[in-house]
């Protein structure tokens, strides 16, 4: 589906984006969408280049910027602004969510790496 979603809507306070497409309705939050931009900077410029986002668990969406009449670009509050989402990309990650969203965490167990930023520490007590 290339069609352009009927509506955006940012919530600032969850961190999410609804996008309605006809009668269905999605939320994806800030987190995955930074986590999964289309950008060079995350997925590469090939094969096998992608890098894996860390850290990104309380980033929010400062910006929405329409890209003509095929997508939009997120201004993310950690700097990032170079990712195109294109109107059939995000009904693909509206559609595929759930499963999106358990590789990125299994990669994330695979390199030991975390959803909380760097300057957050936690310590378990038990």
């Amino acid at each position: 589906m290339s069609k352009a979603p009927d509506r955006i809507t940012q919530h600032r306070k969850s961190a999410e984006l609804e996008f309605q497409f006809g009668a269905e309705h999605y939320r994806l939050s800030a987190e995955f969408l930074r986590v999964h931009s289309p950008s060079a900077e995350v997925k590469g410029h090939g094969p096998g280049q992608a890098v894996l986002q860390t850290g990104k668990q309380d980033v929010n969406i400062k910006r929405i910027e329409a890209v003509g009449n095929y997508a939009i670009k997120l201004v993310f509050d950690d700097g990032h602004d170079t990712g195109i989402y294109t109107w059939a990309q995000l009904y693909d990650f509206c559609q595929h969510h759930d499963r999106y969203w358990q590789d990125y965490l299994e990669a994330l167990k695979k390199a030991g790496a975390s959803r909380l930023p760097d300057d957050v520490q936690v310590i378990k007590l038990m």
